[in-house]
């Protein structure tokens, strides 16, 4: 039998552990992965630097292997405020070239450094003026010395027990990608708000991009009742608008309390006679509110902090403008 085959049949032997051989896997990506961290250099800070100055896209290509790395990393830098995109190599030389202007960046991905698609390119992205950032294995191969800037994602060895498969070495390109984005958005000072108007569609940008006004309840679905009413006509208004509270205004429509299906068990417990007693004997004073531009997950922060299910929401003026609850917060996606 061949070598191969016998360390084959070694790695699926009933004595090897599943679990031991995942750990080793994850502790060589990991080391690997602290030894770039250390080997940074100033070369890096260029790269940053050629990144937040470019006038035009950040262009990702790399085969292979290396071309899904590229195509998480490009798709990394365009959700971080940073135009990107990735251009297959070997498509490139069949008119997608057409994609690249001078005021681009070509970040280049080969672990060797020696892939014919992105070497029979460089001269013409090169001619187009565009400057380029190569990350590979080989300080001295040729896509290395013909870029502008080298990134070393050199690795010791592959997490792959046969050593062929990019394992790695793809995980620490990934990685110093990865760096790079970052950087950019912190160079960028890049804000949560920011990243939201990338992702309107999916949890985050719902979360990030809604405010108190798109969930709050308004105008007749509000439940109110005037400073001094019976506890009885509270009641029917929590009934009616079913938010499971009712807030109390006074007659310049600022809100003064707040009584809520809690306080209604905690009247029963006390014995107060819910048809003769008056709402203000029973309310919560001063309720905790908030304005209709607010966004809606500091309305959930301050749900959890104090504890309540509900919440007010006030004007500039303090004037009541708005109720909501826990479950609009719920429908809206926002938890």
């Amino acid at each position: 039998m061949t070598p191969t085959i016998l360390q084959s049949e070694r790695l699926h032997s009933p004595k090897t552990s599943t679990l031991a051989l995942a750990r080793h896997v994850l502790t060589i990506e990991a080391n690997e992965i602290e030894a770039l961290a250390k080997r940074l250099n100033a070369s890096f800070e260029l790269a940053v630097q050629l990144i937040l100055h470019c006038k035009g896209r950040i262009v990702v290509s790399g085969m292979g292997k290396s071309g899904h790395v590229g195509g998480k990393i490009a798709a990394t830098f365009a959700s971080t405020g940073t135009p990107a995109f990735f251009m297959h190599p070997a498509e490139a030389s069949h008119g997608d070239l057409g994609m690249i202007t001078s005021t681009d960046v070509v970040i280049a991905l080969s672990n060797s450094g020696e892939s014919d698609e992105l070497i029979n390119i460089l001269p013409t992205i090169k001619r187009i003026g565009a400057k380029v950032i190569s990350i590979t294995g080989a300080a001295n191969s040729t896509l290395a010395k013909e870029s502008d800037i080298h990134l070393s994602a050199q690795v010791s060895q592959e997490a792959c027990p046969l050593g062929l498969s990019p394992t790695a070495s793809t995980t620490a390109a990934l990685a110093l990608g990865d760096a790079l984005a970052v950087c950019v958005l912190n160079c960028r000072d890049f804000s949560a708000e920011d990243f939201a108007r990338s992702h309107p569609g999916g949890n985050i940008g719902r979360r990030l991009l809604t405010r108190v006004k798109d969930v709050m309840r308004t105008g007749n679905a509000i439940p109110k009742v005037k400073d001094g009413a019976l506890l009885s006509t509270a009641l029917n208004e929590m009934t009616k608008k079913s938010l499971g509270f009712t807030a109390i205004i006074n007659p310049a429509k600022e809100p003064i309390g707040i009584f809520t299906d809690g306080d209604l068990r905690r009247t029963f417990t006390k014995g107060i006679h819910t048809r003769t007693a008056k709402i203000n004997d029973v309310m919560h004073a001063n309720p905790s509110t908030i304005t209709p531009n607010q966004l809606a997950v500091e309305a959930v922060e301050i749900m959890e902090q104090k504890k309540i299910n509900s919440l007010i929401v006030v004007d500039d003026a303090g004037k009541l403008v708005g109720a909501f609850n826990m479950h609009d917060l719920l429908i809206a996606k926002v938890v």
